[in-house]
């Protein structure tokens, strides 16, 4: 077996074989198989895509390319979320203490931002002395001590796709179909939940630009969940607007503790809790009330205790960017559109995200949103702060908001479009 001949083999939109499949994932992750030959097999399967079969292959090697967590010595239900990415979400961070308040344990291992969407590990970086990289006991030990995790997967699990993620961010090949679906479901299944909800964004700001995409790719990972024995279901969420009102890492931390405060947007507090819903639910946890959980602060002490567990500090003081630039309205009106993609690749620029997979991040850069689509504006005042260390990424950013917002006349009839989209089981 040689990778040119299964470069070739997919370049000529021919199916991979298992042999083939097996064999590229191994090599590659030993280190026989080189990142550059990688990048071509990942455009051509961005290009020309792979059926059900191969996918599955792919996502199974993925698998076995390292070790599988157990978590049937817990004393809860297991149950995880992945959203496949976008501009302001910030949803795991309130979520998987919630749905542990709940009485659920949930053992979130999330990634770090690719291309313009945000990471939640970068995020959560942004908290003095937390931790993302933790021993499988250690997992283990803040689950039965918080309830809940959120940490990244370690080497050995999946190192395969660890290894690709990376690879991936920086070829512009973050966006094929099969490489999305093996890439979360093989670190899925790998950790060993019993129940997952996949948020699905479809807009925009999300790597699916429409519904048809988007369908496609819920469709596959709920059908990878369920033949591997994890009950699987996907929402298909927008993202044509940023979620909130923050894009960016310690902005975003901030935002997240309103909403366990109890406040916070409304947008992020509503799919909060409709992921809360379908995770207990899965979970078999349909009783338990996670409006209640957000309100009487259960929520709020479970992540204070996992920030606490992780080694981070609740109670300090989230970084801030030294310079800002504010953009403001430029006509009165009613805001129709807020475009989320144009805001991320803004933030990305002002050094909230990073161009290589080695380079480092700005805990306090990003954007702060003033109004979103539906909201009455006026000439003159606020629409968007950018936060950053270093001001000469201001220009660079500007350039990205260009064309990023409209404003309508006062009494235009407008009605944003709803969070939720669709459902698939």
């Amino acid at each position: 077996m040689d990778v040119i001949s299964v470069i070739r083999t997919k370049r000529d939109r021919g199916e991979l074989s298992d042999e083939q499949i097996d064999w590229v994932i191994d090599a590659y992750t030993h280190g026989a198989v080189a990142d550059e030959q990688m990048s071509a097999l990942a455009m051509a399967i961005l290009l020309n895509g792979m059926n059900r079969r191969e996918i599955a292959r792919w996502t199974a090697a993925m698998i076995a390319s390292g070790e599988r967590m157990d978590f049937s010595s817990l004393s809860r239900p297991t149950a995880d979320k992945h959203s496949t990415g976008g501009v302001g979400d910030k949803i795991t961070l309130p979520l998987a203490p919630l749905v542990a308040a709940c009485g659920a344990a949930v053992p979130q291992l999330s990634g770090r931002g690719l291309g313009h969407t945000g990471g939640t590990l970068d995020k959560l970086e942004s908290i003095p002395g937390w931790r993302a990289l933790l021993s499988n006991e250690e997992m283990l030990d803040v689950l039965n001590g918080a309830g809940s995790v959120i940490c990244a997967a370690g080497d050995g699990l999946a190192p395969a796709d660890k290894k690709l993620y990376a690879l991936r961010d920086v070829t512009g090949t973050v966006e094929a179909i099969p490489l999305i679906a093996s890439s979360i479901m093989s670190k899925k299944i790998a950790e060993g939940t019993g129940s997952l909800v996949l948020d699905v964004k479809v807009g925009s700001g999300a790597f699916m630009k429409t519904l048809d995409d988007a369908r496609e790719l819920a469709s596959t990972m709920v059908g990878l969940g369920t033949d591997h024995g994890v009950r699987t279901v996907a929402l298909l969420t927008d993202m044509s607007t940023p979620l909130g009102l923050t894009a960016g890492n310690a902005l975003e931390v901030r935002e997240s503790v309103e909403v366990l405060a109890g406040g916070g947007p409304a947008d992020v507090v509503d799919l909060t809790l409709a992921l809360a819903r379908e995770m207990l639910d899965a979970a078999g946890l349909s009783d338990a009330d996670p409006a209640k959980a957000l309100a009487d602060g259960s929520a709020m002490d479970v992540w204070r205790r996992m920030i606490s567990a992780q080694g981070g500090d609740p109670d300090a003081a989230l970084p801030e960017a030294r310079e800002t630039h504010t953009v403001t309205v430029p006509s009165s009106g009613v805001l129709t559109r807020l475009d989320a993609y144009d805001i991320g690749v803004a933030a990305w620029r002002l050094g909230a995200g990073r161009a290589r997979k080695e380079d480092p991040v700005q805990a306090g850069a990003g954007v702060v949103l003033h109004a979103k689509p539906g909201d009455s504006v006026v000439a003159g005042r606020p629409l968007l702060t950018l936060h950053t260390d270093t001001p000469e990424r201001f220009e660079y950013a500007l350039e990205a908001l260009t064309s990023t917002y409209d404003v309508s006349p006062t009494g235009t009839d407008f009605s944003p479009r709803p969070t939720i989209l669709d459902r698939i089981s």
